[in-house]
């Protein structure tokens, strides 16, 4: 190619700049050949204008081989490295588009010739080298080189991606992975950091560092003013400020067991280690207060995931599920900003019931905020979290009516102070529902009328209408031997026992021995001699009327509502699972590729209660306060993140994360 071009500078002036064109041309249609041997891009180029033709080259070719390749190049430039300047700046003008080409007219094919000359003057060996105006150096950098994405200091707490993964083609030509990448300014390499958890060994995170919160981006909703350094944020009085987090972090061996739902993932972002370090990133960035955890696996809970929550900072209560599964429940608090009061494991198997035959669980914690010694003696409420991931199966609402009916009796429990209301609660989970369908209205509004309702229809995940067999709720929804009642009450939790057993005598049982209604003779009773005619005596000592025993201490009869069930602790739910700046509903979830809500937060509002018990003398002071949240995102957003998981969340539902306050009240 070199000798090529040198030929054409050997010509008049007036042909330089078609032989210059046409050489380029020539090459670059070589190098196309060279990838694509099909007859329609022979036939594309074929149409392409031609330049000399094979004798007129040849004797060029020849007339430089006889006077001397020095007499060319003292013609041209004194530079001994402009025949190899030349020959770079053509091929860098031939890497140029090489896959671009228009055969539709001859006209248009002088139109690229053109614009590749222009494009061809904008290089590093431009064209004056050429015409010995502006001698170069030679080039030693190749032409192609992949520029490695960095990113500065202020992402050092981000999601983590290993090159290796990037460095598969399955990578480079995924659309998505593509869309991901970040092109921040160049910085200077630091050093990774070496996350170092107690019986792990050294976790050494991934190089190169991929920022999930900027790229993935959800917004704080701020509803309140800023606290200060202490927690506390200013208004009509102090405030105890906190921040809490719930999260279905996939447990591994349920994504192993249902692989054929993660089809979509690049195996090397489905490995655990990769996964537990992005899900540390996660809790390092949001920093809660409180973490709410289901799907935890047993064994990474113990070996991983507590010793470096505990590491965090964390206090850790965890309760695996019934049964043969190996995944549970996790609540984890700070105890620097909470102290326990009493922790209380729910499940909600019960032998002999086959509506409570499933191996769910849920965890139920009383705190005791702590506040700053330098407010003096103040005081604030207990709060009561509770944590609980329901049963999955979209054609089992009473089964998920019945364990949620349990868990707020466990609620109401704990909860329940010595006046008769309730401190400040916080529900949160996978409840396994949508919003607006009936299980989610009943934790809302309090109450449900539920008889005759298809089971399906509960929790609103799947529309099974179409099914001839359907399963329908019916009253009384769990029997009595439950031991709850329709209010979501345990009945002992709710009415005092007797102070001690009634002791019956031996005399008090005589009394029974006759009663008033057998010296009566029965209406239409037979005269028989010696037999109905005679009238049995009163005993000595008989009273006229049996004592009755005294029942006001005696365990009232309950009578159960047909066919509706109730709960008094006044939920809300945090987020509004709606995005109005998208037009579209927000998701925590994409099973399948369909995205949805099932996870929620839930806590007793002071407004709602307010509005509720206007004239209760149970309103209380210590209300849950919503300071923020952290938005949910789209569909649509998750569609073009590859769904979930991916690279940048390590679970195949969304972290939800809230701030609260509750007033600080003098003793």
């Amino acid at each position: 190619m070199i000798a090529s071009c040198l030929c054409y500078l050997l010509l008049p002036a007036a042909r330089l700049f078609r032989a210059i064109s046409d050489a380029f041309f020539t090459c670059r249609k070589n190098a196309l050949l060279a990838k694509s041997s099909s007859p329609q891009v022979e036939g594309n180029f074929a149409m392409a204008p031609r330049g000399l033709d094979q004798e007129e080259c040849e004797g060029l070719l020849q007339q430089w081989r006889e006077e001397g390749s020095s007499q060319v190049l003292s013609t041209v430039s004194e530079d001994p490295l402009a025949d190899k300047a030349l020959a770079q700046s053509s091929l860098a003008f031939l890497m140029d588009n090489p896959g671009e080409q228009d055969a539709a007219s001859e006209d248009k094919w002088s139109s690229r010739q053109l614009s590749d000359l222009r494009a061809a003057e904008t290089l590093e060996e431009p064209f004056p080298q050429v015409l010995g105006e502006v001698p170069v150096s030679e080039v030693e950098a190749p032409l192609w080189a992949a520029v490695p994405v960095q990113t500065g200091s202020q992402y050092a707490d981000c999601a983590v991606l290993p090159v290796g993964a990037l460095a598969t083609e399955q990578w480079e030509e995924d659309p998505a992975v593509v869309a991901w990448s970040l092109a921040p300014e160049p910085v200077a390499q630091q050093e990774n950091s070496i996350w170092s958890f107690e019986g792990l060994g050294q976790l050494q995170p991934p190089p190169m560092e991929i920022p999930y919160h900027e790229i993935l981006w959800r917004e704080w909703e701020d509803f309140s003013t800023q606290p200060d350094a202490q927690g506390l944020e200013a208004g009509d009085g102090p405030q105890f400020q906190f921040t809490l987090m719930s999260y279905n972090i996939l447990a591994q061996d349920l994504m192993q067991q249902s692989s054929e739902l993660y089809l979509h993932c690049h195996p090397d972002i489905l490995s655990w280690n990769y996964r537990f370090a992005n899900l540390m990133q996660e809790f390092q960035h949001w920093d809660p207060d409180i973490l709410c955890l289901q799907e935890v696996q047993e064994d990474h809970y113990w070996e991983q995931l507590e010793p470096a929550l505990r590491m965090m900072g964390f206090t850790c209560f965890y309760k695996r599920r019934t049964g043969c599964k190996m995944d549970g429940c996790a609540v984890c608090y700070k105890p620097t900003r909470f102290r326990l009061l009493c922790a209380s494991p729910v499940e909600y198997f019960r032998p002999g019931l086959e509506l409570l035959n499933r191996d769910n669980v849920g965890l139920v914690l009383l705190l005791q905020p702590l506040v700053p010694e330098g407010l003096g003696q103040v005081s604030v409420a207990p709060l009561c979290i509770a944590n609980t991931h329901v049963l999955y199966n979209p054609r089992r609402g009473d089964v998920k009516l019945a364990q949620m009916a349990i868990l707020l009796a466990e609620v109401d429990k704990v909860a329940r102070l010595s006046d008769g209301s309730h401190c400040p609660i916080i529900l949160c989970g996978d409840l396994n529902s949508v919003p607006n369908s009936p299980l989610y209205n009943f934790i809302r509004d309090g109450e449900l009328h539920y008889n005759g309702m298809p089971a399906w229809k509960v929790s609103g995940q799947e529309d099974f209408s179409h099914q001839l067999y359907q399963r329908k709720l019916q009253a009384p929804l769990w029997p009595t031997s439950l031991g709850i009642n329709d209010c979501c009450q345990y009945v002992s939790s709710c009415h005092p026992k007797r102070s001690e057993r009634r002791k019956y005598g031996r005399d008090f049982l005589l009394r029974f021995r006759f009663c008033s209604i057998a010296c009566q003779r029965p209406v239409g009773l037979v005269l028989m001699e010696g037999v109905t005619d005679t009238k049995p005596e009163r005993p000595a000592g008989w009273s006229e009327s049996v004592v009755e025993e005294d029942t006001s201490e005696l365990e009232p009869v309950f009578p159960r509502t047909v066919g509706t069930i109730q709960h008094c602790l006044h939920l809300t739910s945090v987020y509004t699972h709606f995005l109005p700046q998208h037009g579209c509903p927000e998701v925590t979830t994409m099973p399948l590729g369909l995205g949805m809500t099932v996870d929620y937060i839930f806590f007793s509002d002071e407004s709602c209660e307010n509005r509720n018990r206007a004239d209760d003398g149970l309103v209380r002071d210590g209300t849950l306060k919503l300071l923020g949240r952290l938005s949910l995102l789209s569909e649509e957003i998750l569609w073009a993140a590859n769904g979930l998981p991916n690279p940048f969340c390590s679970s195949d539902h969304l972290c939800l994360l809230a701030s609260f306050s509750m007033e600080v009240t003098a003793p």
